[in-house]
């Protein structure tokens, strides 16, 4: 049974589900012509990480959608963060885009106030806490990679909140097709060309094989010695000549 509460009381903890009935009346048929529930939106994207020898490789194919239309031929996925941190972004563009302008501010922020590099580990907290915050209505799934005191790391992020940290990452929605190229020759400390042509042919595999993911594959390397920003690194669907 639902109780209301009185809006000058304080909430004791949890969650709250005080808006359940009123969703339901507002769904029901008599309200079902007024009244319709948001549904939910189709994105499309496929961006991957690894680790390798020396580092980290962050791809991502440049296809932005709405609905069915190809908003953007070029888009750009691969967000900075801090100096040797930097993250792909899949789902909504713009909550991607501001969700990593957000951080990036927080991070510097946070630079200046302690005088140390950031951690990888303190920037996907910071990340999912925002996101949890938001309870998936920020529709942002990161990886985030880079490489710290501590060696290189990457996480993935859901609009949730939840993460992962694993050695090969993908997302999106050709993240099935990517992460079969990983599964099958992913090896541990490759070298910086074998890891290179493995995250590019992860993101192709997306682009050939998923609708919304296509154009053509950035990548990004990172290591102690720096980054190195591959914006246009393959266009594996160019056209033929007539």
């Amino acid at each position: 049974m639902l109780h209301s509460l009185n809006p000058c009381q304080q909430q004791n903890g949890g969650f709250c589900f005080e808006n359940s009935r009123r969703n339901a009346v507002l769904e029901s048929s008599l309200l079902e012509e007024t009244c319709k529930a948001p549904s939910a939106r189709k994105t499309g994207t496929t961006i991957a990480g690894m680790v390798y020898k020396d580092g980290v490789v962050l791809g991502a194919d440049t296809r932005a959608t709405d609905d069915m239309v190809v908003a953007d031929k070029n888009c750009m996925k691969i967000h900075y963060i801090a100096p040797k941190i930097y993250c792909c972004g899949a789902g909504v563009a713009a909550d991607a885009e501001m969700a990593t302008q957000i951080m990036a501010s927080n991070v510097e922020l946070h630079m200046l106030n302690t005088g140390r590099p950031p951690l990888v580990a303190m920037v996907t907290r910071q990340l999912k806490q925002m996101l949890f915050r938001y309870q998936g209505h920020m529709g942002s799934s990161v990886i985030v990679g880079g490489v710290d005191v501590t060696g290189a790391h990457l996480y993935s992020v859901y609009p949730h909140g939840s993460y992962d940290k694993l050695p090969f990452l993908t997302m999106g929605s050709g993240a099935a097709a990517a992460v079969s190229v990983f599964e099958d020759r992913f090896k541990p400390n490759m070298e910086l060309e074998e890891a290179k042509q493995l995250v590019r042919d992860a993101i192709a595999a997306g682009i050939f094989c998923d609708l919304g993911s296509g154009s053509n594959v950035d990548l990004c390397v990172i290591t102690e010695a720096g980054v190195q920003f591959l914006r246009g690194y393959d266009k594996p669907t160019a056209k033929g000549q007539r």
